[in-house]
């Protein structure tokens, strides 16, 4: 009876300790259940918390792409506003004839050190031919109802230069404003809304 009261005390101390061991293993899983719940609501959070302040920026970005449209809106309107203007008037030949009169300009004013470079008639009208050549491009484009008499008097005062300013200015000068004068004497006139359209149509 002493044996087995003996041996029956060390199996219950070993069934306390192994209940107490399972207590605390039981107690640890809850423990790490808990910890790891409550870090994934923190990092719920967090994440949330991130979104709503990359959220905010939304609308910014919304007004930025309207502004966006709004100045491209408005380049397409001045854009189109510029080639209507340009359609009403001889642009081209005005433009050219302009550039040939500041080239014949220049070329009367070529200094190389103390040596002057100057071929034909020397005296004021270099100096008036390429203005009145640019004044008159300048009053086809602006003025365009009176195209054909300023275009007329260019051109005489194209072919003139190379006479009175330094060879046509070099020949370059005399070939823009004659070409450029040639179109404004030849404009048709104004185009209207359907023309410009077919004209499109046939260059595309």
């Amino acid at each position: 009876m002493r044996d087995s009261a003996a041996n029956g005390q060390p199996t219950d101390e070993r069934e306390a300790a192994e209940q107490e061991a399972t207590v605390q293993k039981s107690s640890l899983l809850a423990l790490s259940r808990r910890s790891r719940r409550a870090e994934e609501q923190s990092g719920c959070s967090e994440s949330g918390v991130e979104t709503a302040e990359f959220a905010v920026p939304a609308p910014e970005a919304g007004n930025a792409d309207t502004s966006e449209e709004v100045q491209m809106s408005d380049d397409a309107e001045k854009r189109q506003g510029f080639k209507h203007w340009r359609r009403q008037r001889p642009f081209i030949g005005g433009v050219m004839a302009v550039l040939g009169g500041i080239e014949l300009f220049f070329s009367g004013q070529l200094d190389l050190g103390n040596m002057q470079i100057q071929f034909g008639i020397e005296g004021l009208q270099a100096t008036v031919i390429p203005i009145a050549i640019v004044v008159l491009a300048l009053l086809s484009i602006f003025r365009p109802t009176h195209h054909v008499f300023y275009g007329i008097i260019g051109l005489v005062l194209a072919v003139y230069s190379l006479i009175g300013v330094n060879l046509g200015g070099f020949i370059i000068g005399m070939l823009l404003s004659t070409i450029g004068a040639i179109l404004v004497v030849a404009w048709m006139g104004p185009r209207g809304p359907k023309e410009s359209e077919a004209a499109e149509g046939e260059t595309a």
